[in-house]
């Protein structure tokens, strides 16, 4: 009967249609993820922007205007190759979305042809009213009356399936062009957006050369400033290693009477739950500041104007907004709040084994002994007037007497 072989072709487009829609998604959440990477490096580079903004209004160069230079120029360059990886999957989800227009409108012409073919071939038409009768009552039994009265059902229900089907592939075919059009117009938005990022990757670039240049004439006077920041550094540190050793000792001493250095801490049930916790939420903690980039990595590194001349960091430097504060990156207790002349104030949380230090404080809002938990402000980190208004946390994060790099603690 040519009722099943237009039924087949009806299955068969209905399975190229299936077949043709799951290939778009995948290619649009991948559009997506890179619009939503575009926006939040369009939102570091306003704040890097505003961090410019707060140095002295002078033309005098710093390492601070500089390190905020190479920050908007590593942002930047990262920005503009995102743009292209995004073009890239835009025309990736034009031509998919091409191909299954085109495959839709071959669906359709073939479903108009074939619809047309029914309703030429019916062998009722010529008299709507009385030829299905004719047919049903010409049958020579019940059980062939029957069966001819579920054909004719079932021939009109496929009828109406076509024209549903053919419905549908039209309004898809509608919805494929408005998809094309948003993609072109964004296409050419991101196009535009590029060739701006472009001219003012060149500015940057050419400000950091000039900056540089400036800069390297007072290479006697930056090696003794970043000596005698050095020096502070490891005053601090070592005021930090020895407090950690005490509480330490102290715990030792607590537990088993004795001062051996040979015997363990062991932490209590709640201790153990919280250093459990800090160390699953690795790579997943809070930043301890609201906004702000990593301005100084950890360990040894090159400094970014002298040659061989390196820094050496037990942790990090955030640089931050003036009057930022600094914020726990999970729950715990004070156990330090001290100050070493020259490097302001610092805090250390203890997380069950870990501890986290957060120095280059003014202000302190918490005290030995209180319980903190994620992102409350533990005080306010210091603006230096002398160096164009820089705002820098330090960061540390420690294991039992060992220092751990804290990019990878942090959410990123």
């Amino acid at each position: 009967m040519n009722y099943f072989k237009h039924h087949t072709l009806f299955s068969f487009c209905a399975c190229m249609m299936l077949l043709c829609l799951t290939f778009t998604p995948a290619v649009a959440q991948s559009v997506k993820d890179l619009e939503n990477q575009r926006k939040k490096t369009l939102q570091q580079l306003a704040n890097t922007g505003k961090l410019l903004n707060e140095t002295k209004k002078n033309e005098k160069v710093t390492l601070n205007k500089l390190n905020i230079i190479n920050r908007n120029i590593a942002d930047r360059k990262q920005l503009i190759t995102n743009i292209g990886t995004e073009i890239t999957a835009i025309n990736l989800q034009m031509d998919s979305l091409n191909m299954q227009k085109n495959e839709l409108e071959q669906q359709l012409a073939m479903l108009k042809a074939d619809y047309a073919r029914l309703i030429s071939e019916t062998h009722y038409t010529q008299n709507r009213h009385l030829a299905p009768l004719l047919f049903v009552l010409s049958a020579d039994s019940l059980d062939k009356m029957y069966r001819r009265i579920r054909y004719l059902q079932e021939f009109a229900d496929y009828r109406k399936q076509q024209v549903h089907q053919i419905e549908n592939i039209q309004a898809d075919i509608e919805l494929k062009n408005q998809i094309l059009e948003e993609n072109r117009l964004n296409k050419q938005e991101i196009i535009q957006l590029k060739e701006r990022e472009n001219e003012k990757l060149a500015g940057d670039q050419r400000k950091q050369s000039k900056m540089l240049s400036e800069l390297k004439k007072k290479e006697s006077q930056l090696k003794a400033k970043q000596k005698q920041q050095q020096k502070k550094a490891d005053e601090l540190n070592k005021q930090i290693e020895k407090l950690i050793a005490a509480e330490i000792e102290k715990s030792k001493k607590t537990q088993t009477g004795t001062t051996t250095s040979t015997s363990k801490v062991q932490l209590t049930k709640e201790e153990a739950l919280i250093a459990g916790n800090f160390e699953k939420n690795k790579g997943r903690l809070p930043w301890p500041v609201e906004k702000g980039y990593i301005s100084g990595k950890y360990g040894v590194q090159p400094h970014p104007v002298l040659e061989h001349v390196t820094i050496n960091n037990k942790g990090i430097h955030i640089k931050t907004n003036a009057n930022s504060d600094a914020r726990a990156v999970f729950e715990g207790e004070v156990t330090q709040c001290f100050s070493i002349p020259g490097s302001n104030n610092a805090v250390i949380i203890r997380h069950g084994n870990y501890r986290t230090v957060y120095a280059n404080l003014t202000s302190i809002y918490v005290k030995v002994g209180d319980k903190v938990t994620p992102k409350q402000k533990i005080g306010r980190i210091y603006t230096d007037p002398e160096d164009d208004n820089n705002t820098e946390l330090q960061f540390q994060v420690w294991k039992d007497k060992s220092t751990e790099n804290p990019s990878l603690w942090l959410a990123r």
